[in-house]
């Protein structure tokens, strides 16, 4: 199973910004430097989350981006959806009779590795961005 940067550098760019969209839009420039992630990839990735109606864009001196609404609404498995990240932890299609193993049949772990891949799934299905920062309070974004 693997998680790749897109999606780990997703959350944590929502998380910083819904730490400080409270004070306005907040530019791509700032996530970069605070988190360390290269600004043209965090524009790909936001081109992403804005398809997806995860965060807005204003444009000009003060622009940037916002939440499209309370971190408390936005779960993580949104987030990595929108990036096309996809939790597999078996390389085959487990909806076919033809297993991972190039075989008819699924080999003898395919039912642990299924079963852990529903387990992760629901971890971010049950997580929000809010969990990630439980000491702050955050206010409904509106238009």
């Amino acid at each position: 199973m693997k998680l790749t940067t897109k999606g780990r550098y997703a959350v944590m760019a929502l998380t910083d910004l819904a730490n400080y969209d409270l004070k306005g839009p907040v530019s791509l420039r700032d996530i970069s430097l605070r988190q360390n992630i290269s600004l043209m990839y965090l524009e790909q990735i936001f081109l992403k989350l804005k398809k997806n109606k995860i965060v807005i864009s204003s444009r000009g001196i003060k622009g940037g981006y916002k939440l499209s609404r309370a971190p408390s609404n936005i779960k993580l498995s949104e987030i990595l959806f929108a990036v096309d990240e996809k939790i597999k932890t078996v390389k085959c299609n487990k909806f076919l009779k033809k297993g991972c193993n190039g075989k008819s049949i699924k080999c003898n772990t395919h039912h642990l590795w299924d079963e852990l891949e529903i387990y992760i799934n629901s971890f971010f299905e049950n997580k929000y961005l809010s969990d990630l920062n439980r000491n702050r309070k955050f206010e409904v974004v509106t238009k």
